[in-house]
């Protein structure tokens, strides 16, 4: 049978950070471009005398920048503090070509507005606030000291001191109504997409379990028949006269009807987690009991620490009792000795504490807890027993936390006490 080609991973997408300072290299090809043209027409086309040695240097300085950032970031990452600094660079460069050609009287000082909201857009929330300083300050200098430019008749102009305080005014508001609505809305995008990929994750891992769920039906089903077969046989030794004539043998026999009914309750609450009816109505019990009847099962390995205080009618959860279960066995499994469930009551939360004095967790494994196949265990499926406790737990709206401890390791299960409360009239 011909085998599909593995498929490769996908390129790593590139830094968005490097993305943007491209982004502003190109602009700021632009802006040279541009006030070279402006200067030019200016100085030549309308006889508007400009400082043009002194305004070239800037574009001079403007363009080794250029050249520089251009060079030097395929080569180390771009950070938030370069960024801030380039949009620095060009506030004082703009301030600089406005200082030489009018000051406030300039119409190019509407450009600050343009590095403001750049900053808002790709900064973070400090810098673009600094940003924002930055331009304030520099707009003030410049309406404050730059020389009168001599125009022509036909193109002077004077401002007023108090238009010009207004027109700084303006700009001030402006700038900072800008950076708090865009910073907002950058936000809300941020927080949209971050939910979103949870969703997208969650519905991942739900198709997961639905997979592994029928996988599991189908296989329990295999097994009831064989299963259902062993426990008829080993009644008819049980009966034979020379096994009821030694007692090591009968005694063996009962450990294998033990546990043989284990492996059929096992493979009926696999049944019943995949939603197929087994012929058992879901079962009134009390907190209390339900737990109790799991810790059960390890006789002298689990203790059961009961701070429940007033008992509570519950109704009894397959796939919770299935994923304490799993949590249990992988203490077991890490080598723990002791292994210790608490649980209380804390208002309207019940909070399940496993404690074991086993291994603890590799730390590979508690970074990435609740995701398949997340285990140090060497055989294949494995590590699936958190991650099934973990989407058990947010069904019912609870969650799973877990941690290493002095000599073991410690699994807190929090649920609310509506997930499993019996309805009123029930």
């Amino acid at each position: 049978m011909p085998t599909q080609p593995p498929r490769l991973p996908p390129p790593a997408p590139e830094d968005a950070a490097a993305r943007n300072m491209r982004l502003l290299v190109l602009l700021r090809w632009m802006a040279v471009g541009g006030q070279a043209a402006a200067i030019l027409i200016v100085h030549y086309g309308l006889g508007i005398h400009l400082p043009v040695v002194a305004m070239g240097v800037v574009l001079a300085a403007l363009v080794m920048l250029n050249a520089m950032t251009w060079l030097g970031h395929p080569h180390w990452p771009v950070t938030n503090f370069q960024l801030f600094g380039s949009l620095a660079c060009d506030v004082v460069a703009l301030s600089v070509q406005l200082y030489l050609s009018g000051g406030a009287s300039n119409p190019f000082v509407s450009l600050y507005l343009l590095q403001v909201v750049m900053g808002a857009v790709l900064l973070h929330a400090w810098s673009s606030w600094a940003l924002v300083a930055l331009t304030t300050v520099a707009f003030g200098l410049v309406a404050l000291l730059s020389p009168p430019l001599a125009l022509p008749p036909w193109f002077a102009t004077r401002l007023s001191p108090v238009y010009v305080i207004g027109l700084w005014a303006n700009f001030v508001l402006a700038a900072v109504l800008l950076v708090l609505f865009v910073t907002r809305i950058a936000a809300n995008l941020r927080s949209r997409d971050a939910h979103l990929a949870a969703m997208r994750q969650r519905a991942a891992e739900e198709d997961h379990i639905v997979r592994m769920g029928l996988l599991a039906s189908g296989a329990a089903h295999e097994l009831g028949t064989p299963l259902s077969s062993i426990l008829v046989l080993l009644g008819d030794w049980k009966s034979e006269a020379a096994i009821r004539a030694e007692p090591r043998l009968a005694a063996e026999v009962d450990e294998m009807q033990a546990e043989v009914m284990r492996c059929k309750t096992i493979v009926s609450g696999i049944l019943f987690a995949a939603g197929e009816v087994t012929g058992e109505a879901p079962e009134r019990t009390t907190l209390r009991r339900f737990l109790s009847g799991i810790v059960a099962v390890w006789p002298g390995t689990v203790t059961f620490e009961d701070r429940i205080g007033d008992d509570r009618p519950i109704v009894s959860d397959r796939a919770l009792g299935q994923a304490l279960t799993n949590l249990l066995d992988n203490a077991a499994e890490a080598g723990a000795s002791a292994i210790t469930l608490t649980a209380a009551v804390e208002g309207a939360v019940i909070v399940l504490t496993v404690r074991d004095d086993g291994s603890g967790f590799p730390p590979a494994v508690l970074a990435g807890i609740g995701k398949p196949y997340n285990t140090s265990k060497e055989r294949r499926g494995a590590g699936l027993g958190l991650f099934l406790a973990t989407n058990v737990l947010r069904t019912l709206g609870g969650t799973l936390a877990a941690r290493n401890i002095a000599g073991g390791a410690e699994m807190v299960l929090r649920l609310p006490v509506a997930a499993l409360a019996l309805e009123e009239g029930a």
